[in-house]
């Protein structure tokens, strides 16, 4: 049976042909919705693929833009059909922000993930009980701590599957790899799961040391995501998450230099299970 594409990614599909198919017709967002009799605002949110479209209004737009050849029509219309439903990450809505869900969406279709975190070891690579050593702090029910990391598990079974899954960088702080979340055995298997994790295809796990000095982000944690067919993004972890892309090159492109810069002064990749491979032992001989 093929697997079923999260509908996001359809959506996603759909964003990127239709506004490629509108400028090549030489329209505006206004001139098109008017021609279709649309609102603006449905197109704009067919275009930034935050709605799924009818097979209906498909069609209206494709013969308005003159797209016409049968096999792109058909691939489309496939699209559109797929882009309704709910994404995997939809069960977790209690938990999710409206902004960690479209980042989930762009999350699942990058070709690269590169990620900095100065404090904890990432979502991304936490075991379990270290997800839930963190989440106690901050005072969750326990309950809604089930829920978040039960969305953090799914998540990083999903990323590291090997189902033509996203080339992945982690940069971990030297903190992040010495701080002991959830007491010393937590941890332990913490730093072994990240070992594991580095030693498999597609994936790099490198370390900033404490002498690397400061660097743009030294106060937070970011993402970038990277795609062959459209404007790379980041995404900037904080209480509510914010992703900018195209909206916002200056910023962009800030972040694009600060990963360059961290990871030019970050320990080579064998230095880096290195220096964690240590740091387990010095744990495990106490």
């Amino acid at each position: 049976m093929t697997p079923r594409v999260d509908p996001s990614l359809n959506r996603r599909k759909l964003r990127l042909a239709l506004r490629k198919a509108r400028e090549g017709a030489g329209l505006t967002q206004r001139e098109a919705a008017e021609q279709v009799e649309w609102s603006q605002s449905k197109l704009i949110r067919v275009e930034t693929g935050t709605v799924s479209v009818s097979v209906s209004d498909l069609r209206a737009l494709l013969a308005l833009y003159h797209i016409t050849e049968p096999d792109t029509v058909d691939e489309l219309v496939e699209a559109a059909r797929g882009s309704k439903g709910p994404s995997w990450w939809s069960h977790y809505h209690d938990v999710v922000t409206p902004q960690f869900a479209q980042y989930l969406g762009y999350e699942g279709a990058a070709h690269t993930v590169d990620t900095y975190h100065p404090i904890v070891v990432p979502g991304h690579l936490q075991t379990r009980a270290y997800a839930e050593a963190l989440l106690a702090e901050r005072g969750l029910t326990a309950e809604r701590t089930g829920r978040v990391v039960d969305l953090r598990m799914e998540r990083q079974e999903r990323m590291f599957d090997g189902s033509g899954r996203p080339a992945a960088t982690f940069v971990l702080d030297e903190a992040a790899v010495r701080r002991q979340i959830g007491g010393r055995a937590v941890f332990e298997a913490q730093l072994r799961q990240i070992l594991d994790f580095g030693a498999r295809d597609g994936l790099t796990i490198r370390v900033l040391p404490f002498e690397a000095g400061a660097h743009y982000s030294t106060l937070g944690s970011f993402v970038l995501l990277r795609f062959p067919d459209d404007d790379d993004l980041v995404y900037v972890e904080h209480a509510a998450g914010s992703m900018t892309g195209g909206e916002n090159l200056e910023l962009l492109a800030q972040y694009q230099e600060c990963f360059h810069t961290i990871t030019e002064r970050a320990l080579s990749e064998t230095e880096s299970l290195d220096l964690i491979e240590r740091v387990k032992q010095d744990l495990e001989a106490r």
